[in-house]
């Protein structure tokens, strides 16, 4: 169901706005107190603005194949950043900036709480080694606040960092799903090519993962990086130098703890990057597997009266097992890789304590080091050992945020295409203008082409009168759905123009109306809100499409989509049609599941309740002729339909359509 409201150049804002008339800012169509419902809105916390599209990047056509699709990887994580940025811009979250250095802040002074518990740590055990119970005693009464200060920061840390994830996931995810919602897109998506699959798979888990993990790897590298410089000049100052001599050969290595934490790192970080080399690509397949497997069960949810009418039980087990068994051979590999990184990962962590010891120990047992410098030495070591290793521990959630920004990414360069493609006329464009003289809508040299450029419908010239009531007929095929989403402005490709009156609303009744989730209430007054209409007036209105035996039930939660049938579906859409009371109503095949009778009174009551309401049906039955005043005919013909007849079904006076001059001053040749 969408509604349009005409526009010079786009109609794509008044769909998004519902079926209200413009009002000034500020006022609201009131309700009686009493019947009035409370509506709890949760909205997003920071709302993000969606960015014009960057420019098309073109690939280096000197490139091979592989070259190629490492170019377009790379441009991936480039095009997601050009987006994600834009929050810690001026039109982004006021509170980024300052969140973001309170972070920065807060990490800083952790480690410096992580310096003094480990001075605390060699002061406490040289303490002990000289039985020095009153320093004992008072190092442990110091220790307190050094845990409750640490403890106090981590926690204040987890704060900042997640409100930060929160609040960047609010502001991207609003700016995606405005550019998918507007103009139509989400529509169109389904229209063209590209790497968009499951865009609500995307939205969802794509694009948190995509928010949560950079927060989580710049403050990762960040504490890292300190902890290291901090520790690595502990390591330096502690140990000293190592000499030791090899056949009469007097070897001195300066820092030897720091260059075995050097090395002991290095060793283990290439290892994880040699055996995690795949670990994108596993995870990027993965999470599509993922995404194809959910849309299967949803699929069968949505679709489970006609699959279950037909007994197709054991087509859709098949189906759902086959994407299942996907995603488990896709964990299955995936598994082999965590393997291999956890065998790295286990193995240093299992080393990392061992190793300092070992090397002091010399030193310890002739008495140049102190129990103290050796535990010092040995937590300092950890800890470097854990800022160098940094990598090792974070690699698959690395290798899972790279194929989940890659995967956001792509659906986002879709929406640049279509959005570049309604800024352009490379690609033609269908044209949105206002019609003059009181005409009510008129098609203007209208051709209607795939977004490759195959014509559909070419060179179609109609106007409409307020109040006609027009029936397009044709063969199946002939392109009659695709000129009434032309009309109603949800196909964009083409040449010409449609013009509607601009102030005339326009609401299209689709073949399978939807019906959203909630209580029956809201499902007849989509898309404007459950509370615009009394329930004494949709009661009223159920009763006039011969469904007032649901009128007990209009404030029940149910899933009316699966609940009513596909002819109460249909009514329940004429009865939301009453409701708004449109200028002009388009009905693509809209009492397709009503019988011959129904469908009389359905096309009865439209007309005695809307009079002067504007219809364009399309139909294949006969007897719909009976409802309407005119009637055009597409001929699917080689190049693209066209009409080839506009006759009246009810003699009237005025004027006569455009296209029959056409047809009858140029001939019927193509």
């Amino acid at each position: 169901m969408s509604e349009v409201k005409s526009k010079p150049k786009s109609v794509a804002g008044a769909k998004q706005r519902g079926m209200q008339k413009a009002r000034p800012k500020g006022t609201r169509q009131e309700q009686p107190r009493q019947e009035r419902t409370s509506r709890v809105e949760v909205m997003p916390e920071v709302d993000g603005q969606a960015a014009p599209p960057p420019e098309a990047v073109e690939p280096d056509p000197g490139l091979t194949p592989e070259q190629t699709e490492q170019a377009r990887k790379k441009y991936l994580l480039r095009r997601f950043w050009i987006s994600a940025r834009g929050y810690w811009s001026l039109g982004g979250d006021r509170l980024a900036w300052p969140f973001t250095i309170g972070l920065l802040i807060l990490i800083c002074i952790n480690v410096g709480f992580q310096y003094g518990i480990n001075v605390w740590n060699r002061a406490i055990f040289d303490a002990i080694e000289q039985r020095n119970a009153r320093a004992v005693y008072f190092l442990s009464g110091v220790f307190v606040p050094l845990v409750l200060g640490s403890g106090s920061l981590v926690v204040a840390q987890v704060y900042l960092r997640m409100t930060i994830q929160r609040r960047w996931r609010s502001w991207l995810t609003t700016a995606v799903i405005a550019r998918w919602l507007a103009s139509g897109r989400y529509y169109q998506l389904n229209l063209v090519g590209g790497d968009h699959q499951n865009p609500e798979a995307r939205i969802s888990e794509d694009l948190r993962i995509a928010t949560e993990s950079p927060v989580d790897f710049i403050a990762g590298v960040l504490t890292a990086f300190l902890s290291a410089a901090t520790f690595i000049a502990v390591l330096w100052t502690i140990g000293g130098a190592l000499s030791f001599t090899i056949a009469d050969w007097s070897i001195t290595i300066p820092g030897f703890l720091v260059v075995t934490a050097v090395i002991y790192a290095a060793i283990t970080s290439i290892s994880m990057v040699v055996i995690g080399r795949d670990f994108v690509h596993l995870s990027e397949e993965k999470n599509q597997a993922e995404a194809e497997f959910r849309y299967t069960l949803t699929r069968v949810r949505e679709n489970g009266e006609s699959i279950a009418l037909l007994g197709g039980e054991e087509e859709e087990r098949s189906g759902i097992d086959k994407t299942f068994g996907h995603v488990l051979r896709q964990w299955a590999l995936l598994t082999g890789q965590h393997m291999r990184t956890a065998l790295v990962s286990q193995g240093s962590s299992l080393f990392a304590p061992v190793v300092p010891i070992l090397l002091c120990a010399p030193k310890f047992l002739e008495g140049s080091m102190t129990l103290g410098q050796v535990m010092q030495a040995a937590s300092a070591f950890a800890i470097v050992q854990g800022a160098f290793g940094w990598l090792v521990d974070n690699y698959p959630r690395l290798a899972d945020w790279n194929a989940s920004a890659r995967r956001i990414a792509s659906l986002m360069m879709s929406l640049d295409g279509l959005e570049r493609a309604e800024q352009s006329d490379a690609l033609g464009r269908i044209g949105r203008g206002e019609t003059e003289d009181g005409t009510i809508l008129s098609l203007d040299n209208l051709s209607v082409t795939l977004d490759d450029g195959t014509s559909v419908v070419k060179e179609t010239e109609v106007v409409i009168e307020p109040g006609e009531r027009v029936l397009v007929a044709g063969e199946s095929g002939s392109g009659k759905s695709t000129l009434v989403r032309a009309v109603a402005g949800l196909w964009p490709w083409g040449g010409g123009s449609v013009n509607l009156h601009p102030d005339k609303r326009l609401f299209m009744l689709p073949q399978r109306p939807y019906i959203p989730s909630g209580t029956l209430r809201r499902s007849v007054a989509y898309p404007a809100p459950a509370d615009k209409w009394t329930i004494e007036e949709i009661k009223a209105a159920l009763d006039k499409v011969g469904l007032a035996y649901l009128a007990a039930r209009i404030k029940e939660e149910a899933p009316w989509d699966q609940t009513l049938s596909g002819g109460e579906k249909q009514r329940l859409a004429f009865a939301r049609l009453l409701l708004h009371c449109p200028d002009i109503v388009v009905l693509d095949e809209a009492t397709a599941a009503l019988d011959e009778k129904s469908q009389g009174k359905m096309m009865e009551v439209l007309i005695h309740e809307l009079p002067k309401v504007t219809i364009i049906s399309v139909a294949h039955r006969a007897e719909l002729e009976a409802f309407h005043t005119r009637k055009i005919t597409l001929e699917r013909r080689k190049g693209g339909a066209k009409l080839v007849s506009d006759i009246d079904l009810v003699p009237r006076k005025g004027k006569r359509n455009l296209l029959a001059r056409a047809l009858w001053g140029s001939g019927s040749s193509d």
